[in-house]
């Protein structure tokens, strides 16, 4: 049972004061970071403000106070240099600031004149007021306030030492004014940095998804190849034994286990589909149909010159029956291809190259610039969800292809795969009917 609102908020603020203190008591460092636009400009105006104003503050007391301007001239230049290590280390830097306020206050109470700058002088609340901002930018608005506190505690502490008048309001609210400034541009900034971390979290999320759905719509597509091939052994375990005059017992056994296998295994496949079928209904309908080859390539081109596209076709060296996995992979490399240019390419003309080689097949599709605006819309030539160049890797690595891609030289795109094709020994013999037709028999 989890445990009550109360219980949670009880153990917040029993371990907040443990929280705290490791923030502000502590010498980390903590570099302010380059500026986005301005790089390293504002670094550079801090350490000239530290100088300038320390400067005047020296100055100031060395006209009021008189004789005790010596010590102030040293701590108010302990103060300066604390705001330039608040670049690195503002916790440190704070403490140290702080502390030279309430020493100041404590070396300038008996002075002449000195009611006109104490226990704060104008000079040292401009110098602590940037520090305090600095501090903001980088620590909780917790540990911000508590530092206000602490400062304000501090002058209050000087004029009850020394019983004598004295004002903490104009330095209150300069220093208030900043830490609630330096709260709002950290809390700006964190909030930007966690949209930015979650942005990326979301861009690799949606490419993983993106990867696993085009692996499963292959994995579907193979489906019917591998189911075919098992349908075939299946039939030819059941008729080898007539084929065969006076088969012994062993050989029908034999044959028997292997039919009863090749069953097993559809049926396998068939949970295998069941388990990778789209939430889409449309594309589960276009699982049904026979997953194409090679030998629909031309239909495939008559459809993209029907949507506008130019396309000139060439097939060299000779065509051999390939293996059903490596036609429909080819197949489907052309078609996104041809996709990709009509969606990023209206109006170009596309050049399609088939080339049998000996040990291989290569796919090879390149289009001009486009003649004319790109379309938002996407192509039609794509049957299921199709993710173009990934789906084309994936299916290219699949098979132990190689894939290449990139803008031509003339402002336009081309494709490159390479399919390497088993020797002839290793590839099954064509079947004389076309795969799909078994295969929607026995799935």
């Amino acid at each position: 049972m989890g445990e009550s609102y109360g219980v949670r908020m009880w153990r917040a603020l029993r371990e907040a004061p443990r929280a705290l203190g490791d923030e502000l008591w502590t010498w980390a460092r903590d570099p302010l970071p380059r500026h986005t636009w301005l790089g390293w400009l504002p670094h550079a105006h801090v350490v000239l403000f530290a100088v300038l104003v320390g400067i005047g503050d020296i100055n100031v007391y060395a006209g009021v106070v008189g004789p005790a301007s010596g010590q102030a001239r040293d701590l108010v230049i302990v103060q300066a240099l604390a705001l330039v290590l608040a670049l690195t280390r503002p916790v440190g830097a704070w403490w140290i600031s702080t502390t030279a306020l309430f020493l100041i206050g404590l070396s300038t109470q008996h002075a002449a004149d000195a009611p006109v700058l104490w226990p704060w002088s104008g000079f040292g609340i401009a110098l602590h007021t940037l520090l305090l901002f600095l501090l903001a930018l980088r620590v909780s608005a917790p540990a911000a306030g508590v530092a206000l506190a602490v400062t304000v505690l501090s002058g209050a502490l000087n004029i009850v030492v020394a019983s004598d008048g004295g004002s903490l309001t104009g330095g209150t609210i300069s220093f208030a004014t900043a830490v609630v400034v330096g709260v709002a541009l950290r809390s700006s900034r964190v909030a930007r940095t966690r949209l930015s971390a979650q942005e990326v979290l979301t861009a690799e999320e949606r490419s993983r998804r993106t990867l696993l759905e085009e692996r499963g719509r292959i994995a579907r597509e193979l489906h019917d190849v591998v189911a075919h091939h098992m349908s075939v052994i299946s039939i030819q375990a059941q008729v080898a034994p007539h084929l065969v005059e006076n088969p012994s017992d062993e050989l029908r056994e034999h044959l028997a286990g292997i039919r009863q296998n090749a069953v097993e295994a559809l049926n396998e496949l068939r949970r295998v589909l069941g388990v990778l079928r789209a939430e889409d209904p449309a594309a589960d309908r276009a699982e049904d149909a026979p997953q194409p080859t090679l030998d629909r390539l031309d239909e495939l081109l008559d459809n993209v010159r029907t949507a506008g596209l130019t396309v000139d076709a060439t097939t060299t060296g000779e065509r051999r029956p390939l293996a059903p996995g490596i036609e429909l992979s080819a197949y489907r490399i052309v078609q996104e291809a041809l996709s990709n240019a009509m969606r990023h390419a209206p109006g170009a003309r596309v050049r399609v190259e088939i080339r049998h080689l000996p040990g291989g097949l290569t796919l090879h599709v390149a289009n001009t610039p486009p003649t004319r605006p790109v379309d938002p819309a996407p192509g039609p030539l794509s049957p299921g969800p199709g993710h173009g160049l990934l789906g084309m890797r994936e299916r290219t690595a699949m098979l132990g292809g190689e894939l290449a891609t990139g803008p031509t030289p003339d402002g336009g795109y081309e494709v490159t795969a390479t399919l390497p094709v088993p020797s002839a020994t290793s590839v099954l013999p064509a079947p004389s009917t076309s795969p799909n037709t078994p295969q929607k028999d026995a799935t």
